[in-house]
């Protein structure tokens, strides 16, 4: 089973690797950037491309024609711009997630085996499609309850999708473990870490209670904020496959005029919106991770409201502090303190020098600060922050690329409302809150007293620990006792098993080398 798989994985790859080279999504790649045993595929790949085409509108162009899979990696790649380059990222954060609908009676069919029940027993109507994408499609609704008939928002799950992606996602595998054996300069991108994320994400989008809870969550967290809320989730009408949630009557954050017209102020709004994503980051440690336009609309009070909670971000309180500092030391242009959280955070590693660090992160800091403050972007200087922390050899974080592609978003919403927008005055008060709030002399009794909490469970389980210490070292002894020996049998199990793994890779890369060939052949 493991060749036939290899074999399919091949084939499969083969097919979109076609896909790109024809689209010309390789064009203008410099061979010398690629390891030696790359440079001939590209070669080949360039001789199949479509004349006259550009790179990056080629890569969208493929990623397109491959299906909702790849529009995924794609758009999760955009937050990476480490590994496809900041032009690269930029053009793929453009990708349309949106797709032709299912038919009405197809998603009556999913809603019903969900819960099943008839579609009548659960809604009094249920609408025509009003959006569709990879993963879902939305239907609007009614439902009746103790005030009257209220009107809903259902999310449906595709049909067959999750087929669809376990396939894809499963070749994406394969790939990044090849590449990783062949490309041994590359494991700093963790590309099979990279494949695991990605899948993680998609699996928590395709399950709806994981969606409503983020979504009670982010309510939950914003009750007290006047400024920014989340629909309220119909749990009853809930499932893996199903979303209910109220039916929001806004107008989105695409329609400035509308806004204006309306008596709302685009320019505030703009405002609100960065320090709601700046305070839920770093005050909360949860935050929408997706905040295009389309996402958020304005009701009659003027309150902003969030909706698609399926791709949210965390940040754990080594990361909020570390957010704050490095924000709050580039406002201030303090860039050895800058450099320091970053060493004391264990991102840098201590073979380099905290001085050296602070005189990279000083020519990122200087040119923007010597531009006036609508030209000053945030997002450009996180982004230039983590292209220079690739020469320190800074492991990838995850979950600070997610933020800073957030940010990049949130900022790009932000200048659409307002073109003036100072980013650095908007982000300051909510930063140096929290600054005053956990690094102040309030936060470090705060911090002192859960460290104290910490000790007494440390010492609470101490006597468990030692019982379970002193069983392992038992164990260890009467293994090593001897010598840890491995039988010949099991030694030529493990020979067997890498050889026929290295020459079925071997194998699939030569008949994929011989197709491109063959293809370069046909097409000249």
């Amino acid at each position: 089973m493991s060749v036939f798989s290899s074999l399919g994985h091949s084939l499969r790859l083969m097919h979109a690797s076609y896909v790109f080279a024809r689209e010309g999504a390789f064009v203008g790649i410099d061979p010398a950037l690629l390891p030696p045993v790359a440079r001939l595929p590209l070669r080949l790949a360039n001789l199949i491309a479509k004349r006259n085409v550009d790179g990056l509108t080629g890569l969208s162009r493929a990623i397109d024609r491959l299906g909702p899979s790849y529009v995924k990696l794609g758009q999760f790649l955009s937050t990476r711009p480490d590994i496809v380059g900041a032009k690269v990222a930029l053009d793929l954060e453009r990708l349309q997630d949106r797709v032709t609908p299912m038919s009405r009676d197809t998603a009556i069919g999913i809603v019903e085996a969900a819960f099943g029940a008839k579609v009548e027993a659960l809604f009094e109507n249920f609408g025509e499609p009003i959006a569709a994408a990879s993963i879902a499609q939305v239907h609007r609704a009614e439902v009746k309850t103790g005030e009257g008939v209220q009107t809903v928002a259902v999310k449906v799950l595709r049909a067959g999708i999750e087929r669809r992606f376990t396939r894809d996602l499963a070749d994406m595998f394969f790939a990044a473990k090849l590449i990783d054996r062949l490309a041994p300069e590359y494991r700093r991108l963790r590309l099979v870490q990279v494949v695991e994320t990605l899948a993680r994400s998609v699996r928590i989008e395709m399950d709806f209670r994981l969606e409503a809870a983020a979504a009670s969550e982010f309510a939950e967290n914003s009750k007290q904020d006047p400024e920014i809320r989340a629909p309220t989730i119909d749990w009853r009408r809930t499932t893996r496959e199903v979303l209910t949630m109220e039916w929001i009557d806004g107008v989105p954050l695409t329609d400035p005029e509308r806004l204006t017209q309306l008596g709302f102020d685009p320019r505030a709004l703009a405002r609100t919106l960065i320090q709601a994503f700046l305070r839920t980051a770093l005050r909360d440690g949860f935050f929408h991770a997706d905040m295009h336009q389309g996402n958020f609309f304005v009701d009659e009070a003027g309150r902003i409201v969030a909706i698609d909670f399926g791709i949210m971000g965390r940040l754990g309180r080594k990361e909020r502090r570390f957010l704050a500092e490095i924000l709050y030391g580039f406002i201030r242009r303090d860039y050895m303190r800058v450099a320091e959280v970053h060493f004391e955070a264990g991102y840098v590693p201590h073979a380099y020098r905290v001085e050296d660090f602070a005189q990279a992160l000083r020519a990122i800091g200087e040119p923007i600060h010597s531009r006036t403050a609508d030209e000053i972007s945030m997002a450009k200087l996180l982004t230039l922050l983590f292209e220079v922390t690739g020469l320190f050899d800074m492991r990838t974080r995850p979950e600070l690329l997610l933020l800073q592609k957030t940010m990049v978003v949130v900022e790009g919403v932000g200048r659409s409302l307002d073109p003036k927008l100072d980013m650095w005055t908007t982000a300051e008060p909510v930063v140096r809150e929290w600054m005053t709030r956990h690094l102040g002399p309030a936060g470090k009794l705060e911090s002192a007293a859960q460290g104290m909490a910490e000790v007494g469970r440390f010492v609470g389980n101490a006597p468990g620990l030692l019982t379970r210490g002193a069983r392992v070292l038992d164990q260890l002894d009467a293994m090593t006792r001897d010598g840890l020996v491995l039988s010949p049998q099991t030694i030529a199990e493990f020979d067997k098993a890498e050889g026929s793994r290295f020459r079925w890779t071997l194998a699939a890369l030569w008949v994929i080398a011989a197709l491109l060939l063959w293809i370069a052949f046909k097409v000249l």
